[in-house]
């Protein structure tokens, strides 16, 4: 019997924050490429095997998913490219336009919002700086978009929001998980999960598939060579227990959910 589509289609955020991990990749892996909002759909939906989406959306469809050892995107302090713009600190904004590519983002700045005691104010809006710095105080971007409004207008950034809850909790902020659906087949989970792993690894050796993905990233992204260097010291894909602590507080304190993470069988 010939296998369904979605056992060969891998789901990656439409951002240079999973590089690492999807450059080089097999050409017997379809990669489906989306904002990170979007990928929850899909692998609810069975158009791919497994997919990083926001930790934030984990949390609400936990019944239906999984978690995957192993890999995700974090930062252990400044992440770079999860900025809180605006012409005035965050103690003196009044609004906040909020974007729609991930709820992760949005949960987590309504978190530190919370915890400095502030009366806010949020405008849901497309992912657009000029837009959503005419309709509020601030603007909340992620991705390549926070890294080029960063790269154009860097006296705009008024928080980094990995270093902001670094300082908070005192743990890296997991950002992003991969998942798949709780009745994915395992034995094509664990050929596509390690894929990726491998892929990672190669990538963390350092060496010629470490400049090829820095290579790519520039072509794609338009920032230079020793900004996606320093970037991808930033954000990392491979977790620990460490990391895994800090994503469990998120879930937990930002996300309010009531339930154990539960991990594929892999």
């Amino acid at each position: 019997m010939e296998q369904p589509t979605w056992l060969s289609t891998i789901g990656r955020v439409a951002f240079i924050n999973c590089d690492p991990l999807f450059h080089g990749l097999s050409p017997r892996w379809n990669v489906l490429a989306a904002p990170p909002s979007w990928l929850t759909g899909h692998v609810l939906r069975k158009d791919c095997i497994l997919a990083p989406i926001p930790a934030a959306d984990y949390a609400k469809h936990a019944d239906e998913l999984l978690l995957l050892p192993d890999i995700g995107i974090g930062s252990q302090g400044e992440v770079g490219s999860v900025l809180l713009f605006g012409a005035i600190p965050l103690d003196a904004m009044k609004t906040i336009a909020l974007p729609s590519d991930s709820a992760t983002s949005v949960a987590l700045l309504k978190h530190l919002v919370s915890k400095r005691e502030m009366d806010m104010n949020y405008v849901d809006t497309g992912p657009d700086y000029e837009a959503m710095m005419s309709l509020a105080d601030g603007a909340l971007l992620i991705g390549d978009r926070a890294l080029e409004a960063a790269r154009e207008f860097p006296e705009m950034v008024q928080l980094d929001l990995g270093k902001a809850w670094m300082e908070l909790e005192g743990l890296p902020m997991i950002f992003g998980v991969f998942v798949a659906r709780r009745d994915t087949p395992v034995e094509a989970l664990q050929q596509a999960h390690l894929a990726l792993v491998e892929n990672l690894a190669a990538f963390e050796n350092g060496g010629q598939r470490r400049e090829e993905v820095i290579a790519g990233s520039m072509e794609k992204s338009g920032l230079a060579y020793e900004r996606l260097n320093q970037y991808y010291g930033e954000v990392f894909n491979r977790l620990d227990d460490h990391h895994l602590e800090g994503l469990f507080r998120f879930l937990s304190e930002a996300c309010k959910m009531g339930t154990s993470p539960e991990f594929a069988p892999i």
